[in-house]
């Protein structure tokens, strides 16, 4: 099987298992060298690399999975307290997929909602996880203890997708292609075509399916409990990032335009700490792919 966005790379669909529930996940991996893996945010897909993980592959191998719940991966059943859909379950599939993959340690690279589950898993796998990367996100728990007016109209959406299913599905189920537009030209994004027509035709693809629609939703809703709960019990517990961290982010985002200080905040959580802003929105890796990868292939290296 092959996929066209990475040619020269193997497709997978693995079944995996841990603790809190496995799934299936899908992935494309290719390259020799050092392990890395890439994880994509919201509301995207493995699609997001396209362009990133074959320079990256020149020195590396290089993993780049759909997240549970999104593109051609698993859709974990609901629960009560939306644990199924935590960064904590889709940090131990990344983990459990390695593992199959037969790589010990590695280093990890997410943007967006990816960024959070490499958070997580360098918290809860930090025994495997070498270098971290996480691009155009604070904290879970700082930003909601942080919303002001300004964070709140950026950020409707996940005040949206937190009312109960299935009041944003049914909503957005009236025209998905044009709310998911919105959203890909959105966030200090330069424009839509800031995404190549084949990223975007499978982002459509998998956004058209209404049972992808609700993870992704779930995974909102995860975010703004049990996951706020897990990272309440590492504050009390003094758990912190111990790999070195690269913190990226678009200057024109909603991030960079914030009163944060983002290292800083990211120093509060973490040992070591570098990073810097990108003359992009939210979507730097598609607005901004030379530098991003320039920054990238610095700290992996």
């Amino acid at each position: 099987m092959a996929d066209a966005l990475f040619g020269g790379f193997d497709v997978v669909d693995l079944d995996v298992e841990h603790a809190l529930g496995g799934t299936r996940v899908h992935a494309v991996t290719g390259g020799s060298g050092p392990p890395v893996v890439l994880l994509h945010g919201f509301p995207q897909t493995h699609a997001l690399w396209a362009g990133t993980a074959p320079e990256l592959a020149r020195d590396h191998t290089v993993v780049v999975p759909d997240l549970r719940g999104y593109g051609d991966s698993g859709k974990p059943a609901d629960a009560p307290d939306h644990a199924p859909h935590s960064f904590r379950a889709m940090a131990a599939d990344v983990a459990a997929l390695m593992a199959r993959l037969g790589h010990a340690t590695y280093a990890v690279v997410g943007h967006d909602r990816g960024a959070r589950v490499t958070h997580r898993l360098a918290l809860d796998h930090a025994e495997q996880v070498t270098r971290a990367a996480v691009l155009d996100v604070l904290p879970t728990a700082h930003v909601y203890a942080h919303v002001d007016r300004r964070l709140a109209t950026a950020y409707y959406h996940w005040f949206f997708y937190l009312q109960p299913a299935p009041v944003p599905e049914d909503l957005i189920a009236g025209d998905p292609t044009g709310y998911l537009r919105s959203l890909l030209g959105g966030w200090g994004s330069a424009a839509l075509d800031a995404h190549s027509p084949a990223q975007l035709a499978e982002y459509e693809r998998c956004f058209a399916d209404p049972a992808t629609r609700h993870a992704m939703l779930e995974d909102y809703r995860a975010a703004a409990s049990v996951d706020l709960e897990h990272d309440a019990a590492d504050a009390a517990a003094g758990r912190r990032v111990t790999c070195p961290l690269l913190v990226l982010w678009g200057a024109k985002g909603v991030v960079g335009t914030g009163p944060d200080d983002v290292l800083a905040v990211w120093r509060e959580r973490a040992d070591d700490v570098r990073g810097e802003a990108l003359d992009a929105g939210h979507f730097l890796v598609d607005e901004r792919p030379a530098e991003t990868l320039a920054a990238l292939r610095a700290f992996l290296r």
